[in-house]
């Protein structure tokens, strides 16, 4: 098999996790620390990996999605946990979505103003998952993490300070003093949260299925964890210039961009604007196509009505993408849109220990055979569950009075 052919969901999974959360908190620590974190961004990149690994390892192996697996093998209250946080994480991230694409909108073409022009797309990307379904996601998503890796690497590559610089940082690690938490913000904020769980929708579309197909899914991820890796770094690499007081509120994005256009010229700032949109566009769309296929898996236990080829047919799968993308438009009337940016990234810290957590349970010897989790799997989610639990503290006393 050709690796043209071995890669798909994993850019599609890539290009969605590459959103706002990433661009904040990797911008924020490149502005406050430099290049001191960079091998914390390559941290959150194969911890994604490892645990979107092993939720395609499951599937793969026992048939079932991975909620599948938790209504059968857990207590019904895991469940019904989950299917709560889904519908509190999509209200709260749905808006902050729509604010974020409305901002990169706004810093494009200052005359519209967010909550129109977030509104807009979010009509937008309804109607392209209406008509167009995964066949057509993958390859405007495949042309989207192109873009938006061209032009990072592009601004990126005006700003290098040299392999000897880079390659120091990533070997050799090191934590300044104060950057704790912002680590960690770094790690979590790399490659998506609750998402995740669409790569396993994404792969019965792509028709993998069966055990046979897990070198597949390996290379398909390790190219989009990489592909997410250097995103992130890039990321920092361009902020590590911008002073850390400017890089808050509303202005944050523009922030970088007049950096990039004071140090390059307007080329580098209006390329790195047009990036952010790509990103926070590619990130609607995933989100918009992925995250109803949780709920209408938890509700028809992985059946389409009316035998359904795809789920995306189901009317419980359209009925919940209208709801998410027209509901929340709500909360763009507050006219706080970084405030919503950073609300996604705490409801999505709420998720990752539990991921962790659940794949260390599930993918055991006992269902998986000789394909459960190895010795170093477990180290590697054990790193997850404790990075990610510290991250959801953090994030929790920031928000809190």
């Amino acid at each position: 098999m050709s690796l043209s052919a071995r890669i798909g969901p994993g850019l599609v999974i890539a290009a969605t996790g590459l959103g706002a959360g990433d661009l904040i908190a990797a911008s924020v620590a490149g502005a406050r620390f430099g290049y001191t974190l960079l091998w914390a961004a390559l941290l959150g990149a194969v911890l994604k990996f490892v645990l979107n690994e092993g939720l395609a390892r499951w599937q793969l192996v026992t048939g079932l999605t991975l909620l599948e697996g938790w209504r059968r093998y857990l207590p019904a209250f895991v469940s019904w946990y989950f299917i709560v946080y889904l519908v509190v994480w999509t209200f709260v991230v749905a808006g902050a979505l729509m604010a974020a694409c409305g901002l990169a909108v706004h810093a494009l073409f200052p005359t519209i103003d967010v909550a129109t022009a977030g509104i807009v797309q979010s009509i937008v990307a309804t109607a392209f998952v209406l008509t167009g379904r995964y066949n057509l996601l993958e390859p405007v998503m495949k042309l989207f993490i192109v873009l938006m890796l061209a032009v990072v690497l592009y601004c990126a590559g005006l700003l290098f300070p040299g392999w000897g610089v880079l390659l120091s940082n990533i070997v050799a690690p090191t934590v300044p003093q104060g950057s704790v938490w912002f680590l960690f913000g770094v790690v979590g904020g790399v490659g998506g949260s609750v998402t995740l769980l669409s790569y396993g929708y994404w792969m019965r579309e792509k028709g993998w299925k069966g055990r046979e197909h897990l070198s597949t899914v390996r290379v398909d991820l390790f190219v989009a964890y990489a592909m997410t890796g250097v995103f992130a770094i890039a990321i920092m690499l361009i902020s590590a210039g911008v002073e850390p007081d400017v890089m808050q509120g509303s202005q944050m994005v523009l922030s970088v961009a007049e950096h990039l256009g004071s140090v390059v010229g307007d080329t580098g700032k209006w390329l790195f604007l047009a990036g952010f949109w790509a990103a926070v566009f590619s990130s609607m769309l995933g989100v918009w196509q992925g995250i109803p296929y949780l709920f209408c898996d938890f509700v028809r236990r992985g059946k389409a009505k009316d035998g359904k080829k795809s789920m995306s047919e189901d009317p419980l799968y359209r009925g919940y993408l209208l709801a998410m993308a027209s509901l929340p438009m709500s909360l763009l009337a507050f006219g706080k849109p970084v405030w919503l940016v950073m609300l996604y990234a705490v409801v999505g810290a709420m998720f990752m220990p539990l991921l962790a957590s659940l794949l260390l349970y599930l993918n055991r010897s006992c269902w998986l055979g000789k394909n459960a989790n190895g010795v170093l799997s477990v180290v590697m989610l054990l790193v997850a569950l404790c990075l990610f639990a510290m991250l959801f503290v953090n994030k929790m006393v920031t928000v809190m009075p």
